[in-house]
């Protein structure tokens, strides 16, 4: 879709689900920080089972990250406030869950699958 889509991500912790999700959006915070955001959500996706502190700073290490940095930042709770902003603008938006999608500022509430999503940005951003 080119410039016509404009992505928007957001962290939305569900910490009573997962106790160690709160901490992993900080750490993709931190990642983002040295611009490995994406690599490093991608990872913490990928290892949702395996999300303790010391996971954290493997993965930063893995991704090539300063992990003195990332490990201090970590600690310092730096990225705290971003990521608990980022949750209370969820819950003003109605979100209630991962993932949630906004299109044109309207919750999107149909299939997450390919084609649904695509038909209704294509319809809503016609050229």
């Amino acid at each position: 879709m080119g410039p016509r889509l404009r992505f928007a991500f957001r962290h939305f912790p569900l910490r009573e689900s997962h106790p160690h999700a709160q901490h992993a959006a900080e750490a993709a915070e931190a990642a983002g920080a040295q611009g490995k955001f994406w690599a490093m959500h991608d990872r913490l996706f990928e290892r949702q089972f395996a999300l303790d502190d010391e996971y954290l700073v493997e993965y930063a290490t893995d991704l090539e990250l300063d992990a003195q940095r990332f490990e201090k930042e970590l600690a310092a709770g730096l990225y705290a406030p971003r990521v608990r902003e980022d949750f209370r603008s969820g819950v003003r938006s109605g979100v209630n869950g991962t993932p949630t999608f906004f299109i044109d500022g309207v919750r999107y509430d149909e299939s997450w699958d390919l084609e649904p999503l695509l038909a209704t940005l294509e319809r809503v951003h016609a050229p």
